[in-house]
């Protein structure tokens, strides 16, 4: 989805899917990409000093609209700042992860490394802030812990 003549959405969907950092790398990738930056956040096996052994990602019916939403809002808050075309593709996961499983995964291709890592960080953080995606927390000790609810 081509949203203004500088930027391109390759991809930008929630995922009950194994979702790829290279799928997403090579999606974004062009000719015109001096740079291609990416993000993979992983399921690790810790938090707040216990174990994690697994976690489960539920979505509001909505987050699939607010992710489309946060991509195009940051695409038109940097309309015009491109010489040349900057690529997206992002994409979280949903239900039942795994330790070391990718959560969610982002790429941006721009001509230059400073607007790549620029628009990556900043499409990483809105994703997280503001769509409403909650994590069950699974620790080994047999305890659950919600993250995101009520917040």
């Amino acid at each position: 989805m081509v949203i203004d003549s500088s930027f391109e959405v390759v991809h930008a969907v929630l995922s009950a899917e194994p979702i790829s950092v290279d799928q997403a790398i090579a999606a974004v990738d062009s000719e015109t990409a001096g740079a291609v930056v990416s993000f993979s956040g992983v399921v690790r096996n810790h938090d707040g000093g216990k174990a994690v052994d697994r976690l489960t990602y539920s979505a509001h019916p909505t987050a699939h609209q607010v992710l489309a939403d946060v991509v195009a809002t940051l695409v038109a808050e940097h309309a015009g700042e491109a010489e040349q075309p900057v690529r997206i593709w992002a994409a979280h996961r949903v239900g039942k992860l795994e330790v070391g499983d990718p959560a969610l995964v982002c790429a941006v291709s721009a001509a230059h490394r400073g607007q790549a890592f620029a628009v990556c960080s900043e499409l990483v953080d809105r994703i997280k802030e503001q769509v409403p995606i909650w994590k069950e927390q699974f620790f080994s000790d047999g305890t659950v812990e919600w993250v995101g609810a009520g917040e």
